[in-house]
């Protein structure tokens, strides 16, 4: 069988988890390699061997195979071309070409073929968008979806590690009565829900909701999908939560038949038993690969409507889960190699 050697571009907290993910994996793997802009020499423990940390320069991907890029959209505008073009396929997390035309967006559960048409780049979507599509795919294939009304409750880990500990940081600053920390986001996130994730847009969205739009989109196939979303961060560590709202073409059987379609859906676990309280949180589906969804109801202010609330982890499914995924799904389908000569553009 053919071993892979793969790299993987960054290690904050997407990156770590690239790592373990890939190690829990069944992929082939012959060698992994940390590559980092700057701080070499920090040693990965991969499989019982001892990695360390290279600093990227050129030639750092001649003989890799894949690429998991999670350094950022400005690294990845540099370093992606230049990985490509010395023969890996990139597997990107940041936003850098989730929008191009050449390059394909995917979520393994809701469209895997697009994968093969691959010409050297996947990217790998918005967290937020990952967890809403796989929860909605198998109701968009049965009663076609028309629109979508999307609230989000955002971990602050989607931010980053800096993020994690200035929660951490006034929490504690709170309980012993001391001055709160605010460096990382506009207003303290302790105690807090800040509508305000990325930046603002012209059309008074942010570009996080944008990402929503536009993303669903394209990974779904269905231009005519209308989506609107206020995207939130909230004082949770880890997972993001999503109330869901949703109005399809075709009458929708009742909600029994509903829970049904999400139980055997792929990547979906079912947790809707209200009378016991059960429904998906995010202190339980911390860590857990799946999308959990729960308080599935009836929308009765519409026809054909229909509420839920989705839970994953930002960090797994919403980022480096799916990306290593992608790489599994690119070595069970003999997919590794480009689909053709073309070349992406890479125009701004």
């Amino acid at each position: 069988m053919k071993e892979y050697k793969i790299a993987v571009v960054g290690l904050g907290a997407v990156g770590r988890e690239m790592l373990a993910t890939l190690e829990r994996s069944t992929l082939p793997i012959s060698e992994v390699v940390p590559l980092v802009r700057r701080n070499e020499g920090e040693v990965i423990e991969f499989r019982g061997q001892m990695f360390a940390s290279k600093l990227i320069e050129k030639g750092s991907f001649k003989d890799i195979d894949i690429a998991l890029f999670s350094a950022g959209e400005e690294a990845s505008l540099i370093l992606a071309p230049m990985a490509i073009e010395e023969g890996a396929v990139v597997i990107d997390n940041s936003n850098a070409f989730r929008m191009n035309a050449d390059v394909p967006l995917v979520v393994p559960e809701v469209n895997p073929a697009d994968a093969q048409r691959h010409n050297g780049l996947i990217a790998n979507p918005n967290c937020s968008t990952i967890q809403m599509v796989v929860a909605l795919k198998p109701i968009h294939d049965r009663f076609k979806i028309k629109r979508i009304v999307v609230s989000t409750y955002q971990a602050v880990s989607g931010t980053g590690y800096q993020a994690i500990d200035e929660l951490k940081q006034q929490m504690g600053a709170f309980i012993n009565e001391k001055e709160i920390p605010c460096n990382v986001y506009p207003h303290q996130i302790s105690l807090n829900v800040l509508p305000h994730i990325d930046k603002f847009m012209d059309n008074g969205y942010t570009k996080e909701e944008m990402k929503m739009f536009n993303e669903t989109k394209k990974i779904m196939g269905d231009a005519s999908i209308q989506v609107t979303a206020t995207t939130v961060r909230v004082p949770v560590i880890r997972c993001h939560s999503e109330a869901v709202n949703i109005e399809t073409e075709k009458p929708m059987p009742d909600v029994a038949e509903i829970k049904e379609i999400m139980a055997q859906a792929p990547g979906v676990v079912l947790a809707d038993d209200v009378e016991n309280n059960i429904y998906p949180l995010a202190l339980d589906c911390a860590g857990k690969y799946e999308v959990f969804v729960g308080r599935i109801r009836k929308d009765y202010t519409i026809e054909n409507g229909l509420n839920m609330w989705v839970v994953s982890d930002n960090l797994l499914k919403g980022a480096a889960l799916n990306a290593v995924q992608i790489a599994e799904l690119l070595v069970e389908k003999d997919w590794v190699k480009p689909s053709s000569d073309k070349k992406i553009s890479f125009a701004q």
